[in-house]
């Protein structure tokens, strides 16, 4: 399952975006979006875990969760058009 994640410290990294969903399930990838001209983060970012099962318990449990101050909004990523 594909997770989206919003209100992203800006300075949080792929790996620190890993390791807060691993500790609810096996994180098959996780990625913080970037700007292309300036390479700083946008705030927002996506996880994705091969269990659906565990992806639904890290949505439930990680949504409002309190990250440096911001509020994380956790919740299943919509299929791009």
């Amino acid at each position: 399952m594909n997770i989206y994640v919003g209100n992203l410290p800006f300075q949080t990294t792929d790996g620190e975006l890993e390791t807060l969903f691993s500790s609810h399930g096996q994180v098959h990838s996780a990625n913080v979006i970037t700007d292309r001209e300036t390479g700083r983060s946008r705030g927002f970012g996506f996880v994705e875990m091969d269990d659906d099962a565990e992806a639904r318990r890290a949505i439930e449990e990680l949504d409002g969760y309190e990250m440096d101050g911001r509020r994380l909004r956790v919740n299943e990523a919509r299929p791009r058009r």
